[in-house]
């Protein structure tokens, strides 16, 4: 009885041991140098098990391991590398007395891929030259039925250029079936933008080089497209080349098709021909705010990072029959790109623009330590109101645009780029309206003081049949002497600036007003104001006012541009209507000049009244006169009042 009791306890005592040890663990580091020895002669990879490794036997049969590093043994700093917070492994008691263990779920958490950036490309090793795969290596590998990554992340670096860039946040599982196929969901964040991937794949039964392997993706990425992304394609391996051959899809409403191969021999090389019914390009949160907030918002300060361009080569063409990048539309485009060492070149000809064509090439070369911009273009009968409202937010000038540029910049930011443009502009506007102007109106108003902006409500409008300048640009700064508009009853010639950066105008022009409804065809010149008027200020809100200064600098020929101006008013003898009758309406709406000559005289008069307050401020004490001194006539407005008489008989 007693053996017997001693025989109870000790098995009791087993059992206690054998569910404490499925619970806590069985430590077993006596198996890491097993594990890494056979590691390395197979990949010639070097295996570091810096944490502990544990066997579980609960709730199935299960290998942790903590703290791992994944390294090439040939490479130093430089070298890739995978580091892995934990990695736990699930296995069948039966298979692991049969001598073939089976992994039927795989667990890895907080895995981190180093990925070092190369800025030169090596010599690729030829694939048609590479030896065949011994037999042993195309044996079908044992299929894991789960595999889960949490919390993972791909971390892209290069140490001299001090470069660490990071898809973090990568959450996946790929499930194996029994038929080989191979379904991989998950969620990342690039570049701080979510997105969300689905990848199907029919395995082979034996891996080898060119094979096809057909496979589907799904792709949501809102930061990069505006719409999901799904696709169908063939992946082969040649190499260090992957082929995706077959591409077809389709992206939000449109479908694409072309093909695309990666070389990853060395620094990356990229090829792809892509064609899209319709391709939607999202941009960056800041340089929308810019122009979607209307132009009182500065433009962005924030970074435009190209530093990336040094670290992969491309060879691409991109089609589409509509392209829409942000707020900007062309329909059809066809680019045409090579990135090598740094430095992008992109060509575009016959590309659809707001209903006209665009044509020229775009140089970004990253390499150096800011980038530098080059666009060379020629737009021909492009609209101008959505153009510009999407470049710049300006809403106020309407027509078909012929334009040619050469510009340059540098800097990373909008407000930097715009801050060192340079180069030429020519651009004219035919056939259409400025907005929010009637210039005729205005020279009316500004007799009774200055505009604040642009004149409200979309009726006010200026026809145009033409409007052209030139115009030289430095930092920032497009400057004009050859501003010339000719519109049915109306021309205005001028000279001024335009400061990108600051959002600004600077102009100062001679509206001339054609006083008949012969209009541009007549044979002799049309009337001025003989008043320039400046236009200064916010080109959301400018300043628009009288140049005084500029008629009392010579009033004698401010009096025969009346006087002239009469003639085209009433004909030579001044009393004709046939002018009158075309401009009436346009001026103030009367069937007389008289308020026109108040109107004109109010001007100068104010002009000549404010040169006397300038030349004698209020606080200046007048010198006395002599006894026998006649005190001299006061100027007063008796000559324009004779002007003004022989202009409309009164």
């Amino acid at each position: 009885m007693r053996a017997l009791k001693i025989a109870g306890s000790a098995l009791a005592a087993v059992i206690v041991v054998a569910v404490l040890l499925a619970i806590v663990g069985i430590p077993s580091g006596f198996l890491t140098s097993a594990i890494q020895a056979r590691l390395e002669r197979d990949t010639g990879y070097r295996l570091t098990i810096a944490g502990a490794t544990r066997i579980g036997m609960w709730p199935s049969f299960n290998v942790t391991l903590h703290d791992i590093t994944l390294q090439d043994l040939k490479g130093g700093d430089d070298a890739g590398r995978l580091t892995v917070g934990r990695v736990r492994a699930d296995m069948t008691l039966a298979s692991l007395w049969s001598g073939h263990p089976e992994v039927t779920d795989l667990v890895i958490a907080h895995p981190v891929l180093h990925v070092p950036l190369l800025r030169e490309r090596a010599n690729p090793l030829n694939p048609s030259q590479r030896q065949p795969a011994p037999s042993s290596e195309t044996e079908a590998a044992p299929a894991i039925p789960r595999v889960t990554v949490t919390d993972g992340a791909v971390e892209f670096f290069h140490l001299r250029d001090r470069v660490n860039n990071r898809i973090d946040g990568i959450n996946a599982q790929a499930v194996i079936g029994a038929d080989r196929s191979i379904g991989i969901t998950g969620s990342a964040r690039a570049g701080g933008q979510p997105l969300k991937f689905e990848l199907n794949a029919i395995s082979p039964a034996r891996l080898t080089e060119r094979q096809n392997v057909p496979l589907e993706l799904r792709l949501d990425a809102p930061g990069v497209l505006q719409a999901p992304l799904s696709a169908k394609a063939e992946l082969r391996l040649n190499g260090s080349v992957v082929m995706i051959n077959g591409v077809s899809g389709t992206l939000g409403g449109g479908a694409f098709n072309g093909w695309a191969s990666a070389d990853l021999s060395s620094k990356p090389l990229v090829k792809l021909d892509l064609d899209f019914q319709r391709l939607d390009l999202a941009v960056s949160r800041a340089s929308a705010a810019s122009t979607a907030q209307g132009p009182q918002q500065p433009w962005s300060n924030a970074s435009i990072e190209l530093g990336g361009l040094n670290y992969v080569d491309a060879q691409a063409r991109i089609s589409a029959a509509e392209l829409n990048i942000g707020e900007a539309q062309f329909a059809p485009a066809a680019i045409d790109g090579m990135l090598a060492n740094g430095v992008l070149k992109a060509r575009f000809s016959n590309l659809g623009a707001y209903g006209g064509q665009a044509s020229g090439d775009l140089t970004v070369d990253a390499s150096g330590p800011g980038p530098i911009y080059t666009l060379r273009g020629d737009l021909a009968g492009v609209r101008a109101l959505p153009l510009l409202r999407s470049a710049a937010g300006f809403d106020r000038l309407d027509g078909r645009l012929q334009a040619k540029l050469a510009l340059r910049s540098a800097g990373n930011s909008q407000r930097a780029i715009l801050s060192e443009l340079d180069g030429t502009v020519f651009a004219l506007f035919q056939d259409g309206a400025i907005h929010g102007l009637n210039v005729a109106q205005m020279i009316r108003a500004l007799t009774s003081g200055t505009l604040s902006g642009w004149q409200a409500g979309k009726e006010q409008t200026t026809d145009l049949t033409q409007l052209g300048a030139s115009f030289r640009v430095e930092k920032g700064r497009a400057t004009t002497g050859d501003l010339n508009l000719v519109g049915p009853l109306v021309r205005m010639t001028g000279a001024g600036t335009v400061d990108l950066p600051a959002q600004t105008l600077a102009f100062r022009v001679e509206p001339k007003l054609v006083m008949t409804t012969e209009g541009q065809g007549r044979a002799s010149d049309p009337v001025g104001l003989g008043i320039p008027v400046v236009i200064d200020g916010p080109w959301a809100e400018p300043r628009i006012y009288p140049d005084i200064a500029g008629v009392l600098d010579n009033p004698d020929a401010a009096y025969a541009k009346l006087k002239e101006m009469g003639k085209g008013l009433f004909g030579a003898g001044g009393g004709g209507a046939g002018g009158l009758g075309g401009l009436g309406g346009l001026l103030n709406g009367g069937q007389d000049g008289g308020k026109l000559g108040e109107t004109l005289g109010n001007l100068l008069q104010q002009g000549l009244g404010r040169s006397r307050d300038i030349a004698a401020p209020a606080s200046a004490a007048p010198a006395p006169l002599p006894d026998d001194a006649t005190p001299p006539r006061q100027p007063d407005s008796q000559p324009m009042n004779d002007v003004l008489r022989q202009l409309f008989n009164r």
